[in-house]
């Protein structure tokens, strides 16, 4: 369910996309399952230049391959997904949460995911209609 359209490469760098699917297990039992994609850069080194997208393979003429004789790196993004499953539907606290890690991430941030998932996960949420 991370990637409805199907794992695609891609020759841009898409950008991060948000979505929440509920599942239901046998008990009937609802979990929402909050979703944040985002594409992140691959080297991909391959002989005679072709990176496949998707179903389509395409050729990529690298500048100076011909010149050097040397295989040069093509970049391309792969799609990566960072999932959260609760019972609790709290879209926009998922979203918030998902995005913080992505940052810490991305950035590079001098932060212990490990530690940070933690601590979100340690938070202490109200009752629905219960005060903040």
């Amino acid at each position: 369910f991370c990637q409805p359209g199907g794992w695609q490469l891609s020759k841009e760098r898409k950008q991060p996309t948000f979505f929440v699917v509920v599942l239901t297990d046998i008990d009937s039992e609802r979990h929402y399952c909050s979703c944040l994609t985002f594409y992140e850069a691959e080297i991909n080194l391959q002989p005679q230049g072709e990176v496949q997208v998707g179903h389509q393979e395409e050729f990529l003429h690298r500048k100076g391959e011909e010149e050097s004789g040397l295989i040069q790196p093509a970049e391309v993004f792969a799609p990566k997904s960072l999932v959260l499953v609760s019972r609790l539907d709290y879209p926009e606290i998922f979203r918030a949460c998902l995005g913080l890690i992505y940052t810490v991430y991305v950035d590079s941030l001098n932060v212990s995911l490990e530690t940070l998932i933690a601590n979100l996960c340690s938070c202490l949420v109200p009752a629905s209609g219960g005060s903040q």
